[in-house]
Parts: structure tokens; C-alpha cells; sequence
């Protein structure tokens, strides 16, 4: 008897596969029976076992190939299914920082050059299929591995280009941030595009000249619009060592590039924070206590900054999602964790994120992308440090901003910075101070309201409170 499946929004476009979650948590894949074969041959080859066992391809089973299947997975004319590891959090590449976007492309093209050494290809080239945990980059779409047919060029060559070379050269050459860019368009930056972003000079570069100027020329020549590229290519002696030299070339590229800024404000914050040693002492001991009063499944730290209090609330937590708006404080924090992966017992994912301005939905139907709180909603928010910047820095109405996370159900340590304080002095200089709901009653009395306040500590400066409070209703 035929059901209805939930199948995934974003999984539309491979008309072979669609991704589906089971009911039980779990992620799945029903596949027709073309793709059914592929992936036979594929999870037979040795590159893509070895690749599992490394943790850089998502772990994978058959749960069935049987063509009779098909009456139990709703509409679609599939042959077998697929169960995938669940991704701890689902994001995107415009959630990532440079490096993380960087170390995906490798990822990518080192899976490529491996599957072809085994005659096997990827038919798609998209940053979409990766994802983290915590600071590891995985591959998700098995389906993307097929076999290599002689005499065809790599057909995922266009996508890798759109969504990973040409945001990292902008960002690279540029200072250009990819993130608007991509979260604006996402089948990424077009040749064109990028070449129309490029000076003179940057013609000399390494990749512009092969690959985003003479790629631009190609996509606006209608003759190539009417050649049939697999048979051209075919008759033309093309072979698959020159896909590996591609593949060579575009590692190397996307190997050397560095993106170098200025120190923007908030990379620079945690070195000119005004803490004192006591009163950080008495903040990190307060998230502390609050972090082990119980297990966390997943929690958000918003404006994490230098993700100081991400590494603490990581010692008793299932998954630490760290946000910040600020594109250099999230890359430093990725190269951090990079770097010693245990400073946490539990996985930390950097995001680049701003709670005034979040993901949203996107894409077909606005549901192809999921918004940032249809991914995962935290069971303990940390909100520290953030609230002036948001009430006077951005002019959210503070009573909104609390109704905002207690309708998220979530559990939440929050700091209150009084008028008095040093870095809301320097917010409020050249303004007329006309936020008469900012000041600690006031806060204090709608926190109250819309959460169950369990303790609060003030420091010994005098001009910050911490409150640890949980949600009194979810939405």
C-alpha cells in the first residue's frame, strides 16, 4: 500500500534520489533503479569504503534493493533505499566562514581524484553536499558518485566553480564576503559574474585566466549552447587523465589562497573586552554551573565572538552551534577548534550568523534551504554580551527580542548591561538615549514574565547581571 513520505525540500532536483526522513529520526535515501546500480558499484570500490571508515563520506546502508518496494514509498518510481548517519546540524554554505568553505572544496576534489583512480565520478559539484561535524567536513550525497563514462569531461565541473572557486577568489583577491552572495543566489556566482569583479590585474592571478575568464567566454558564446559537449568531447580524444589534471590544478589553487582582512571589530573584541579578571572568573563560573546542572542536547551560542563560553557549554552538551555576525571572529574560531578539536568534549559548528538578520528559508517554495530554526531549536541559549548590542546598536524593542527566544522553548543564560557600563557608554555616544525599556527593572520584570528566572548574579563591576531563566511555555 502506497504512503506519504516527508520527503526532504531540498532534495528535489536529482530525479534519481530523494531524501526522506523515516519517522524514527533517521535520514534516508529511496533511489531509482539506475541510481540503485551505480550505487552498488560505488559502495563495492575501495576509495569510497576507505573514505566512510575515515568519516569523510557519511556512513551508509541498504536497508532494501527490491524493486517491489516501491509500493510503500508514495509517488516515485523507486527500486531501493538508503540510510544515511543523521547530520548533528544541517548548514549552509553561506553560513560558512572562509576556511570552512575552503576545506570543503578539498574535500570535494580529493573524493573526485579518488573515485576516478577507480573509474567512478561525481555527476555533481555543488558545496551543498557537505556538511560538519563540528569542524570535520563530510560528503553527503552518495548518489553523486557514479560510474565514469570514457570520453565524458567531469559534469559537475560548472557547480564546483559557481559555489566554491569563485566565492573563495572574491573573498581571496577581492575581500569580497561570499556569504550575502551565496544566501542571494544559490547556484552560486557565475562566471560572469566574477569576471566582471576582476580588474586588469587580477587577469594574471592564478585560476582567473582558465578558469573564470575563458570559462566567462565560453558561457556567453551561443556556439557552444548548440554543440553536443558529450560527443564533441568523445570524438576528440578527451580522457579521464585530463579531468585529474583539472582536479590537480583546482587543488593546488584553492590550496594557496588566503584571505588576509583587517581586524574587523568583534575578532578584536575578546583582547579589549572590559572584564575584569574577577568579574570573567565569576562569568565563567556562572555558564559553568548552569552547563552542568544538566545534559544539553544542542545549544546556541549567539554572538559567540571568540567562542570562549561555546568550549564550556561544549563540556556538557551533545552539540554546540556558535553564532556570530562578524565573518573574521567565526573563521578565527574555525581555525581555533580546527587546531585542537578536544579544547570541547562535544562537537562545536561555527556559523556565521546574525539573530537580527537570520537564514531564512530559501529557494524553491522557500523551503529548499530551511530556515535557521527549522534545523535543530537549542534547549539552552547563550546570550551574552549581545542584548545592548541589539536593543541601542540595532534598535530591536528589548520586549521582542525576550519574546523572541522564549518562543523558541529554550533554556537561557543571558547578560544584562546596564547604561553605566563602558561599552554601552560608547553605543549610546552621539545618540539621544530614547530607550526608556532599557534599564534592569524593566528587563528584569518582562524576563520574569515570559520565563521562570532560576538565579541571577550581578558582578563585582556592578554594571552586568547574569540570569540563567527557562522558557515558561514553548511555541
Amino acid at each position: 500500500m502506497s504512503v506519504t513520505l516527508n520527503y526532504d525540500s531540498g532534495s528535489y532536483r536529482d530525479r534519481d534520489g530523494r531524501v526522506f526522513a523515516d519517522g524514527e529520526g533517521g535520514i534516508c535515501r529511496a533511489l531509482s533503479a539506475g541510481a540503485l546500480t551505480e550505487w552498488n558499484v560505488v559502495r563495492q570500490s575501495r576509495f569510497f569504503r576507505e573514505a566512510v571508515a575515515a568519516q569523510r563520506v557519511i556512513s551508509t546502508e541498504t536497508l532494501s534493493d527490491s524493486p517491489e518496494m516501491s509500493d510503500g514509498l508514495g509517488e516515485g518510481d523507486w527500486a531501493g533505499v538508503l540510510r544515511h548517519a543523521v547530520v548533528p546540524f544541517v548548514s549552509y554554505p553561506y553560513e560558512w566562514s572562509f576556511g570552512m568553505l575552503q576545506d570543503a572544496a578539498r574535500l570535494h576534489l580529493e573524493l573526485l581524484e579518488q573515485a576516478l583512480a577507480e573509474d567512478i565520478t561525481l555527476k555533481d559539484g555543488t558545496a551543498y553536499n557537505v556538511q560538519w561535524f563540528g569542524t570535520r567536513p563530510v560528503f553527503i550525497d552518495v548518489a553523486s558518485f557514479e560510474r565514469h563514462v570514457p570520453g565524458q569531461a567531469w559534469a559537475g565541473y560548472r557547480q564546483f566553480c559557481q559555489t566554491f572557486l569563485y566565492p573563495l577568489l572574491l573573498q581571496s583577491y577581492k575581500h569580497i564576503p561570499f556569504q550575502p552572495w551565496l544566501r542571494g543566489c544559490l547556484d552560486g556566482i557565475t562566471p560572469q559574474e566574477c569576471w566582471n569583479l576582476m580588474s586588469f590585474r587580477d587577469f594574471f592571478r592564478r585560476g582567473v585566466p582558465a578558469h573564470v575568464w575563458l570559462h566567462s567566454k565560453l558561457q556567453s558564446s551561443r556556439t557552444v549552447e548548440d554543440v553536443d559537449n558529450s560527443r564533441a568531447l568523445s570524438a576528440s580524444g578527451f580522457s579521464k587523465d585530463l579531468i585529474l589534471a583539472n582536479v590537480a590544478g583546482l587543488k593546488r589553487l584553492i590550496g594557496g589562497l588566503r584571505w588576509n582582512p583587517a581586524p574587523s571589530t568583534w575578532s578584536e573584541y575578546g583582547a579589549a573586552t572590559v572584564y575584569t579578571p574577577v568579574d570573567r572568573q565569576a562569568k565563567e563560573e556562572f555558564v559553568g554551573r548552569v552547563v552542568h546542572s544538566q545534559h544539553w542536547k544542542i545549544v546556541w551560542d549567539i554572538g559567540c565572538n571568540t567562542g570562549a563560553y561555546s568550549r564550556i557549554a561544549a563540556e556538557n552538551a551533545d552539540l554546540v552551534v556558535a553564532m556570530d555576525a562578524d565573518y573574521l571572529a567565526v573563521e578565527r574560531l574555525y581555525q581555533a577548534l580546527k587546531a585542537n578539536p578536544q579544547q570541547g568534549a562535544a562537537p562545536i559548528l561555527p556559523l556565521v550568523n546574525n539573530l537580527v538578520d537570520p537564514s531564512v528559508g530559501l529557494g524553491w517554495r522557500g523551503a529548499e534551504r530551511k530556515a535557521l530554526l527549522d534545523r535543530g531549536r537549542p534547549n539552552l541559549t547563550l546570550c551574552l554580551a549581545l542584548i545592548h548590542h541589539l536593543v541601542i546598536g540595532h534598535g530591536v524593542p528589548l520586549r521582542e527580542f525576550l519574546e523572541c527566544l522564549a518562543g523558541w522553548g529554550t533554556s537561557l543564560i543571558i547578560e544584562f548591561v546596564s547604561k553605566q557600563d563602558p561599552m554601552v557608554k560608547r553605543l549610546l555616544r552621539g545618540r539621544r538615549d530614547n530607550y526608556a525599556d532599557y534599564e534592569p527593572e524593566v528587563f528584569e520584570r518582562w524576563l520574569s514574565e515570559l520565563f521562570e528566572v532560576v538565579h541571577s548574579e550581578t558582578l563585582a563591576s556592578g554594571s552586568r547581571t547574569l540570569y540563567f531563566a527557562k522558557a515558561r511555555c514553548a511555541s
